[in-house]
């Protein structure tokens, strides 16, 4: 169960105490220590910034470096140093990227960019609903990307919050095997094996397998049950033409969690005395199941020296089994009314994408071509049962009695809907000159819902297009250097008004985003750095009350503009620092006189500001041994477009260590983080955040 101050267990202080530089003195003799100084090197990760290459839609793959949009680039070694399990760990040296759901809960609201929220998730190129009902699984990702701002034509019809785009790990050419072992406080276990290399006398087919399981009780009192296989193989036809498929499966069962918290009915003028007590808000017999599978399959074709041809299909599927407890908090004494959510519900996506990649010349002008096609098919199956019920009240610092005892229909309806993107698009690099770039894309989108259930209550289909253009300018001073000047616009969905407003089934109409964005990128021997400023427009909606009953609008604009800017610099061979900061000036304008209420109010959940301190230091006296931390500020943000709640600013500090060694002729790698190093309470959007929470584990490479 969970505790208000957390303790390092015995065992978890005995792996601690083995990962300790004494362990280097079970070295045989001078010539092993030099072999363990090589392991060290080698395994050191080599800088790469704004080099940095990334895939962008349709764009295809560029570096960092000629992108003209501010991007995020997590890569597996910096996902293993930090432990991370949640969006919030990933990008927690990114002061643009955040989320508020704090580890081992629901990830419901999911992550935010710039303060939009980010409803754009991709896996492999394929498009999943990853925004409510848990995190990815990690264990099995090569790379986390997060481009920031309007996705319109690299991605096509989507809301302007950004993209996080996750590629899973690919067949490796040298063989590799490496096991895991780990431990989060308060009692959860967990193991992975990573094995990759190539078969056959010509090595044509390659492979990479992943298996990991966790098992346990999390800081928070949550209880984490999961499961993951995943597999990708390629397959060399010939030289030039290449096979590859993956498929990931995921079972994950996390059981009473803590309460996620609404403030829609709340009183007072001040929010409660945040507490660390998970144990007052964990409902028994509470869960949230999720199992998802995502799986593609498809053909690259190396043309010749400067053309190259890619076709991939790909499915998801995820099913949601919800048996989780809500409360709307009430007033400052803490009091809240608690209300149980059971709904079943089974998504699915079906892709497919052709592209066609290469280089053309007029005179003395290259041409960088990508013109391809793309076909999605989202369908949803909800459940015969959606159960949203007062079945229990409590108050935060009071152990709360209830438990749920109520049998659960989890049975499938028929298809309710069924959504459809047909889309061709063209960009166009060009480069003039070693100093100028420019990019002109277009993406024409058609898109299609129907209503395939026949219930009136929640409207008819409609359908829309769209031709959204890309147009950015590059100019590179020198090689290291770019400023750049960028225009997206972006296709959103209309929405179907959901079931809590009285205009229940009412279809708001699609509308086009739009964005401006200039920025400089630097990449040097000790300096990489990179800001941008920017501007975003989008519809707004927002809830009306009359009469007391509540209508979702469509009114007016939200702007989102502001300035990032984010930079590191190598110090000496050992220390590298780094500073970032994000400045949102965001407002709802030009909204009808029904909605006077909120003219030039803040929209929820735009921080003002965020900054991050972050530092990784090779200790040179301990061969192998390295530490890092972060400082990060997380500043006031409203829960609603009213205004009437303001969610406090935090600031949070995470450390941790790497120390790489060899044992009886074996790589090892231990690794420790302590995340909410000050145990800081604080209330998050929709909830209590995170407590103090540590890893440890042991990772061998055999």
């Amino acid at each position: 169960m969970a505790s208000s101050r957390w303790r390092m267990p015995s065992h978890f202080a005995l792996l601690a105490l083995l990962a300790t530089p004494a362990l280097a003195e079970s070295l045989p003799d001078t010539e092993t220590a030099t072999e363990v100084q090589t392991v060290v090197v080698t395994g050191k990760k080599v800088e790469k910034g704004q080099n940095e290459a990334a895939s962008h839609g349709a764009l295809g793959e560029k570096k960092l470096l000629d992108t003209p949009f501010s991007v995020t680039v997590i890569d597996e070694e910096d996902m293993s140093k930090r432990q991370a399990n949640s969006v919030a760990q990933l990008f927690v040296n990114d002061p643009s990227v955040s989320s508020s759901s704090p580890s081992a809960t629901t990830d419901w609201w999911g992550a935010q960019i710039r303060g939009l929220g980010v409803r754009n998730y991709y896996v492999d190129g394929n498009p999943m609903l990853l925004y409510w009902g848990g995190e990815f699984p990690l264990e099995a990702v090569e790379t986390v990307e997060a481009l920031k701002g309007l996705s319109g034509f690299m991605y096509g019809f989507g809301s302007p919050g950004g993209v996080i785009s996750y590629s899973l790990k690919k067949p490796t050419e040298a063989k590799r095997l490496t096991t895991e072992i780990g431990y989060r406080n308060d009692s959860v276990f967990y193991a992975n094996i990573d094995a990759g290399g190539r078969l056959g006398e010509d090595q044509r087919l390659g492979y990479r397998v992943d298996v990991a399981a966790e098992k346990g009780d999390a800081y928070n009192g949550a209880g984490v049950n999961r499961t993951l296989g995943s597999v990708a193989l390629d397959y060399r036809l010939t030289p030039d033409l290449i096979w590859y498929g993956s498929a990931i499966y995921q079972d994950s069962k996390l059981e009473h969690e803590p309460l996620l918290f609404y403030w829609d009915s709340y009183t007072g003028d001040n929010l409660p005395e945040v507490t660390d007590d998970y144990d007052n808000v964990l409902i028994k017999g509470s869960y949230y199941k999720t199992k998802t599978l995502i799986s593609s399959t498809g053909l690259t074709w190396q043309i010749n020296d400067t053309w190259k041809a890619n076709l991939v299909t790909g499915y998801t599927q995820k099913d949601h089994y919800s048996n989780k407890m809500f409360a709307y908090m009430l007033n400052e004494a803490g009091d809240y009314e608690g209300t149980a959510y059971n709904f079943s519900g089974r998504l699915k996506n079906y892709s497919t994408q052709a592209t066609l990649q290469g280089q053309v010349y007029t005179g003395s002008v290259k041409h960088d071509i990508v013109v391809g096609a793309a076909y999605q098919k989202t369908t949803d199956q909800w459940g015969n049962e959606w159960y949203w019920s007062n079945d229990f009240n409590g108050n935060i610092y009071q152990k709360q009695t209830f438990a749920v005892t109520r049998d659960i229909d989890y049975s499938f309806a028929p298809v309710s809907a069924n959504e459809q993107q047909t889309a061709a698009f063209a960009s166009d690099t060009l480069h003039f000159n070693d100093k100028w770039q420019a990019i002109v894309g277009l993406r024409y989108t058609y898109y299609d819902q129907e209503d395939m259930d026949g219930d009136p209550s929640v409207g008819s289909g409609y359908s829309t297009d769209a031709l959204t253009p890309t147009i950015a300018l590059i100019y590179k001073p020198r090689g290291n250097i770019s400023v750049y000047g960028s225009y997206v616009e972006s296709l959103e969905a209309g929405t179907r008004v959901g079931d809590t407003y009285a205009n229940v089934g009412e279809i708001l109409d699609a509308t086009i985003s739009e964005q401006l964005e200039v920025g400089l990128k630097l990449e040097q021997d000790r300096t990489s750095f990179t800001t941008a400023a920017f501007r975003v427009e989008r519809a707004a909606q927002i809830d009306q009350y009359v009469d007391g009953l509540r209508y979702l609008s469509q009114d007016g604009l939200t702007i989102y503009q502001g300035l990032e800017a984010i930079g590191s610099y190598k110090v000496n061979e050992a220390l590298r620092v780094g500073l970032g900061a994000t400045y949102l000036d965001a407002s709802i304008e030009d909204v009808s006189p029904d909605n006077a209420a909120v003219e030039g109010h803040i929209p929820a959940s735009a921080a003002k500001w965020q900054a991050v301190a972050n530092a990784d230091y090779d200790v040179q006296s301990i061969r192998g041994l390295s530490l890092h931390g972060s400082v990060r500020y997380y500043g006031d943000a409203y829960y609603d477009d009213l205004n009437r709640i303001l969610i406090p600013h935090r600031t949070l500090a995470n450390v941790g260590f790497q120390y790489r060694t060899e044992m009886y002729g074996h790589g090892v790698t231990f690794t420790g983080n302590i995340n909410n190093l000050f145990n800081t309470t604080y209330w998050e959007m929709s909830g209590l955040g995170e407590g103090i929470n540590g890893a440890l584990s042991m990772k061998v490479n055999w």
